[in-house]
């Protein structure tokens, strides 16, 4: 049995600048951190005993006799990816709702290919980890995604992410004092607005839309330096941090009309009414976890303000998609087994005595 944890993520600047439409013809670039919120896979070699010969267990269960026959479009995904045609048995479980802008789509896949590779006693570096994933989910499963959400969730960490027009990446860990990278977590809060509209499907019309948001993206991609520069400079306040986070999502909510609404709107004006200096809604939009950057002498103000909507605690994490549980299975003999069912048969009954 394989049990791997895989890190949710906050996207602070740069959003929709990894998306291949955009960074293949002028380069792009995010900055996020992995948060102490995960998505859990257990998965193993599913034994020959049962009816079926696989079983799926997210939000539904599925039992079906072939894994092409699979539902779940990344399950299905991955285990062609693979080659996996035995049975297996997979279970997903997370600390927060899909849907709602934390890149958990993203985490489960790299977090279902990493168990598989562990089930196949496979090691599989970080880098390789995340283009895999971005293969399943651009390629294969041709979803409107980025490329953020993957390799946030393969490395972990508080990282700057740039994409390159010939469609590699590099990952570069921002550095800062541990004061300072505490002091920056303190400013952040995060509530539950409720749930969003499936994000490729907002995503979609960002998409169609990229080539006439040319002038609004190139800002965005610029925020992402002065972000950088705001947070690794001790000598610069990190308000600065906060009124650029405001710009950021000023531009954002004009890309297209999904990604907020009223409702979103009357929440985030609410948030600065009540001392954020900034904020944003996370992922494509539509709902799902906002985000304020408040001092923190003002963050029970805040709490007060927004007491109607959940308010849930996190920090940053270092730590990328891991294996947590590691136990080989069993390797059942099928053809030995059904020998052995044969024989048991044809013996006499204990009940007889």
């Amino acid at each position: 049995m394989i049990i791997t944890r895989t890190p949710l993520r906050i996207s602070f600047f740069g959003g929709g600048t990894d998306y291949p439409i955009w960074h293949r013809e002028f380069g792009g670039a995010v900055l996020s951190t992995a948060i102490d919120k995960a998505c859990y896979i257990t998965c193993r070699r599913l034994p020959p005993f049962f009816e079926y010969h696989s079983r799926i267990s997210y939000s539904k269960v599925e039992n079906v006799n072939q894994n092409s026959a699979i539902a779940h479009p990344s399950v299905r995904a991955c285990l062609q990816y693979l080659g996996v045609d035995e049975g297996v048995e997979i279970h997903h479980v997370a600390d927060l709702p899909a849907r709602t802008g934390l890149g958990t789509s993203s985490a489960f896949t790299v977090g279902l290919l990493l168990g598989l590779y562990a089930l196949r006693d496979q090691m599989r570096n970080k880098h390789a980890l995340a283009l895999d994933a971005i293969h399943v989910e651009q390629e294969l499963l041709k979803e409107a995604v980025g490329s953020q959400d993957q390799i946030n969730a393969a490395y972990g960490g508080f990282n700057r992410v740039n994409f390159k027009t010939d469609g590699s990446f590099e990952v570069n860990q921002i550095i800062m004092p541990p004061d300072r990278l505490a002091l920056l977590q303190q400013h952040c809060i995060l509530f539950f607005t409720g749930f969003s509209r499936t994000a490729s499907e907002i995503a979609k019309v960002q998409i169609r839309l990229t080539p006439h948001r040319k002038h609004e993206l190139g800002l965005m991609f610029q925020m992402v330096d002065e972000a950088e520069a705001i947070v690794t400079d001790a000598s610069r306040s990190l308000e600065e941090f906060g009124h650029l986070l405001h710009e950021s999502w000023q531009i954002k909510r004009t890309l297209t009309q999904s990604i907020t609404n009223t409702r979103l709107d009357d929440i985030y004006e609410a948030g600065r009414s009540a001392g954020a200096l900034g904020g944003k809604l996370l992922g494509a939009g539509g709902g799902g976890f906002m985000l304020f950057f408040v001092p923190p002498e003002r963050r029970k103000e805040l709490r007060m303000r927004l007491k109607n909507l959940l308010c849930v605690p996190f920090a940053f994490s270092n730590r990328g998609s891991h294996v947590v549980v590691h136990e080989p299975d069993q390797v059942y003999d099928k053809s030995l087994a059904e020998e052995r069912t044969e024989v048991y048969a044809h013996q006499p009954s204990r009940d007889a005595d």
